[in-house]
């Protein structure tokens, strides 16, 4: 097998087929998800799969896995040369096929070890080997490159670890195929850059990997080959060699050119509206704990302030602080709008003072998943569409039918629950229900998490649409570029505390690492 450097990664020529999905069909509701898809996966690559949220990319993972059986789609899939035909996800696992979701799957309160082992318990005669499970859960968290006790419970872990050892429980069924679905979707650089060195170590060792990212630095940085898709349907193939662009690649994703990629804004910035004053906030189960430290912050009308900071800085835990205290626990400080103080000790009251909150994790926190599109659009503010506490339906109809217009929302009707819509269109819904709200501040929380290029251009020219409206925006990001470009001004989180504060012009990556390694050497010299 003949081997080539290209970019810092080894490429390996290959030429044996694995995998061959040819001609999947798939529809939901009447309507096709998946539209004679064709998929070829050479052994021991790393194969991307891209497109658009909506385009497919999970659905097909999911007929790859067994995660939707043999006979609800159409089409056929041949492993290493044989017909599969899985009737469950553990058919695709005894042949090595293991699927890793976007969703972490770990149960919560289990130690690492017994999740690795979930479901594949290290037992004899029907009892737990405690032993065992210890020593191979250790063996391959040694493979996986973390340095954690097995015995540690999985929600006291990082999400960066959490997803290793998600990978280790891959490893100890024996995989040969792994599929990967917005791995690095909720890690900070460092992790990220982790988990991809681990894929290139995979593919050294024989494994074959199809990486589903809409990061396309990341897919051009480790992957072989990649495929494309479009509105369910197969594009386009590519190899990725020094003739492949990522203008080429997003191109293919939507069809068009994306040109001003971040949207420019009329800057139109007015007063301070908005303050925070010594504001302190308590860890829950340890009030000594301090998670916020006496952070002072400000935004103007019409104006987009950024919060950066590394993972576990306290952004969201600041966010979630000032909505209604729906974190933490002695809180102290005060909050003012227009100079005035603000009594805010639960969610209503923040709504009710114009104050919303689009969180980063839209699936627990964002959205009524078993409900549908239109309801919870109208959640947040269904006295505006009310009389006598009777609900207006015509009127839900209407603003449900505009934004789902105005914001591209891509789901079958308004009536379709947002638990079957893809994550950029969710993310939509939440902005939709939270803009009905008619905030006077919008705190985002990780507003592009998980999306595509053409989804997170939309939501850039909403904020910016908001922003020229006078609206005061707060946005938390851990993609530096996103914030670099559309902030008028940039706060610097670190352990809790604001190290620093940038202008647009003064803001750069080295600038906003500074403040953070500033802020480590006075801490470790005490000054």
């Amino acid at each position: 097998m003949a081997t080539t450097k290209f970019l810092n990664r080894e490429v390996v020529e290959m030429s044996e087929i694995i995998l061959k999905m040819k001609n999947i069909t798939k529809e939901f509701y009447g309507i096709k998800a998946l539209d004679n898809v064709n998929l070829e996966v050479k052994k021991g690559e790393i194969h991307a799969l891209v497109g658009e949220n909506g385009a497919g990319k999970s659905t097909l993972m999911n007929v790859l896995s067994g995660v939707y059986t043999y006979g609800t789609y159409a089409g056929d899939i041949l492993y290493e040369g044989k017909e599969c035909k899985f009737t469950s996800i553990k058919d695709s696992e005894k042949l090595g096929i293991v699927i890793i979701h976007q969703e972490l799957t770990l149960s919560p309160y289990l130690s690492a070890a017994e999740n690795v082992f979930l479901g594949n318990e290290q037992a004899k005669n029907g009892i737990i080997d405690w032993e065992k499970t210890t020593t191979e859960a250790r063996k391959l968290f040694k493979k996986v490159g973390l340095d954690e006790d097995p015995d540690a419970i999985a929600n006291t872990l990082g999400v960066g670890k959490q997803q290793l050892i998600e990978i280790a429980k891959a490893l100890s069924k024996n995989v040969k195929l792994l599929i990967l679905d917005e791995p690095t979707a909720a890690l900070n650089e460092d992790d990220s850059e982790k988990l991809l060195n681990l894929l290139l170590e995979f593919k050294k060792a024989g494994i074959t990997s199809i990486l589903i990212s809409h990061k396309l630095k990341e897919v051009s940085k480790v992957s072989d080959r990649i495929t494309i898709l479009r509105d369910g349907a197969t594009i386009e193939t590519l190899n990725n060699d020094k003739n492949l662009s990522e203008d080429k690649i997003i191109k293919s994703m939507v069809g068009r050119d994306i040109v001003d990629y971040y949207p420019k804004r009329k800057h139109k910035i007015g007063d301070i509206f908005f303050e925070i004053k010594g504001w302190n906030v308590s860890d829950v189960a340890d009030e000594s704990k301090k998670i916020i430290d006496d952070v002072n912050i400000n935004v103007r009308k019409g104006e987009v302030v950024g919060i950066s900071g590394l993972m576990g800085a306290g952004r969201t835990e600041l966010a979630m602080s000032i909505f209604g205290q729906s974190f933490g626990k002695k809180l102290s400080g005060k909050v003012l709008k227009n100079n005035k103080e603000l009594k805010l000790n639960s969610i209503s009251q923040a709504i009710d003072n114009g104050i919303a909150y689009v969180t980063e994790d839209r699936k627990n926190y964002g959205l009524v998943l078993i409900d549908s599109v239109k309801n919870n659009v109208s959640l947040p503010n269904l006295e505006k569409i009310s009389k006598n506490s009777v609900i207006n339906e015509n009127e839900e109809i209407k603003i449900a039918e505009k934004y789902k217009s105005n914001f591209n929302i891509r789901s079958r009707d308004i009536l379709q629950n947002t638990g079957d819509l893809s994550g950029g269109n969710q993310q939509k819904v939440v902005l939709s229900k939270w803009i009905f709200s008619d905030p006077d501040l919008l705190i985002l929380d990780e507003p592009t998490r998980g999306i595509d290029v053409g989804a997170k251009r939309e939501i850039y020219t909403i904020i910016n649409g908001l922003a020229e409206e006078g609206k005061s925006i707060l946005m938390i990001s851990s993609e530096l570029p996103e914030l670099l470009e559309m902030c008028d001004r940039l706060y610097v989180m670190n352990k809790g505390r604001i190290v620093g504060e940038l202008s647009k012009e003064e803001a750069t990556a080295e600038s906003v690492m500074k403040c953070i390694m500033k802020d480590n050497k006075e801490a470790e010299y005490g000054g």
